[in-house]
């Protein structure tokens, strides 16, 4: 199983998940990107939007919903998320297209299981997800406020880890931003400070683990450079060994 980001961040979020086999299943985790963007990442993957075979949508916010609708119904994929997720949208028409992603419920999709599961995020039904293909375990977790015992559980074993970093706290609190907006940004349902996001990865390191990839910088609040060493001095590994996932240009093919 390997896995890619075609971008991470406040301008859109989408992450690929492929499955190796006789035919390889690949699924999209958000969409949160115009559809000439995201053709034009999945062109510089090797990939077209007839290779995507799933799409997996975390919450109703625009940078992770995109061009879902437009994708899903030019090209037919069936596309996964919450009830709450899906009214939080209006309720669009994805012509049958459209199933229902549960917190806990595990969604076989031939050769990759995929399992939501729920996280304090200011949106209506908030899910992140793992992914396993039966040897390997990928984790994304994304857009969520704070680590609940929850979401401790559901990250347990992973090979792999795609990890909120938003923010550096100081740098959110000397910006620019409203006070509103750096306490919903910094609260409990908002997004994952370097800082927490380092707590919650020491919290999940073993033996095995081979990828952490930062994502969901700030382009405001936040350095690649912060995040690898906060990261890595609480991992005590070199800060080269964190993956920082960009903008505009994601990461590379990396195995879960």
């Amino acid at each position: 199983m390997r896995f890619k980001s075609l971008g991470s961040g406040s301008s859109g979020n989408a992450t690929l998940v492929e499955a190796s086999g006789l035919l390889p299943f690949r699924l999209l985790v958000d969409c949160g990107l115009g559809i000439r963007q995201l053709g034009i990442r999945l062109a510089k993957a090797g990939l077209q939007f007839d290779d995507i075979d799933s799409i997996f949508i975390t919450h109703e916010h625009s940078d992770h919903i995109g061009c879902v609708q437009a994708l899903a119904l030019g090209h037919r994929i069936p596309v996964w998320m919450s009830r709450g997720t899906y009214a939080a949208m209006g309720l669009p028409d994805f012509d049958g297209l459209l199933r229902t992603a549960t917190d806990g419920k595990a969604i076989d999709l031939g050769g990759l299981e995929v399992m939501p599961f729920s996280v304090p995020h200011d949106a209506r039904e908030p899910l992140q997800l793992s992914c396993t293909n039966g040897s390997a375990k990928l984790g994304i977790a994304t857009d969520l406020g704070h680590a609940t015992p929850h979401v401790l559980a559901h990250l347990q074993a992973c090979d792999a880890l795609v990890l909120e970093s938003n923010h550096d706290t100081d740098l959110l609190n000397g910006s620019g931003y409203p006070l509103f907006l750096k306490r919903r940004v910094g609260g409990d349902f908002g997004h994952l400070s370097n800082a927490a996001a380092a707590d919650l990865a020491s919290a999940l390191m073993h033996s095995r683990f081979k990828h952490l990839v930062a994502a969901h910088l700030s382009a405001q609040n936040n350095r690649p450079d912060l995040v690898r060493q906060v990261l890595s001095s609480a991992l005590d590994c070199n800060s080269s060994d964190i993956v920082v996932a960009g903008a505009s240009s994601g990461t590379p093919w990396l195995q879960a």
